[in-house]
């Protein structure tokens, strides 16, 4: 996986645990489809550290 993906879906995960926003409310956030945040999410989940920010949830 590209480094500038993990570290969106680590961006994305973080901001979505910390704030509790929807997927359309983090989609408005950062400016992208409520679909790229499912898809930068189901992808990044195989990332590493993106295990760890799940846990902490």
């Amino acid at each position: 996986m590209q480094n500038y993906i993990r570290k969106r879906a680590v961006r994305i995960a973080h901001h979505i645990l910390q704030t509790s926003n929807t997927v359309r409310q983090t989609a408005e956030v950062f400016g992208i489809s409520k679909s790229t945040v499912h898809t930068v999410l189901i992808i990044g989940v195989d990332c590493i550290g993106c295990s760890n920010i799940w846990l902490k949830g």
